[in-house]
């Protein structure tokens, strides 16, 4: 397995896994046309020439950024992939100089292994002025944000 920055081939394998997810309500789906604009975002995990897990970090503001569309596939889970790709956009986010990064999960405990904490979502309005009020959830958003600190980690 080998942790890489994706090239525009693997655009349409990244889609499915990432719209596996959204079909079972576990993420937003994503669009052929928003991961060609956002592909220098990703990570993708490869098994065998296959996409088994993807991650992204997507720069809001000089000091956030945050951890999106973050899958693997079912058959792969539990076997440190995710939080390999975590790791790596956090990695990522060090260099750039990011203080804070955030996700909005349904699965918090994942994060909260990592170092991130729950926060509360009006600590973001980048993210709810710039992003959220384009969801088709909001205002009812049944997320729970998370955050974690760079500067002292």
């Amino acid at each position: 397995m080998k942790i890489r920055k994706p090239t525009i081939a693997d655009v349409r394998q990244m889609q499915r896994l990432i719209n596996e997810f959204a079909k079972r309500e576990e993420m937003l789906p994503r669009s052929l046309n928003e991961l060609y604009e956002n592909i220098r975002d990703f990570y993708i995990c490869e098994n065998k020439g296959e996409i088994i897990g993807l991650c992204a970090l997507h720069i809001l503001w000089e000091d956030l950024a945050e951890i999106r569309s973050l899958a693997v596939k079912r058959e792969f889970q539990k076997k440190g992939i995710g939080r390999r790709l975590l790791r790596r956009c956090l990695d990522e986010a060090r260099r750039l100089g990011i203080k804070r990064v955030f996700a909005l999960t349904y699965h918090p405990d994942f994060f909260e292994k990592s170092g991130f904490r729950r926060a509360e979502k009006s600590e973001l309005p980048q993210k709810i002025w710039g992003d959220c009020l384009k969801c088709p959830k909001f205002p009812e958003c049944d997320e729970d944000a998370v955050i974690i600190d760079l500067d002292n980690k």
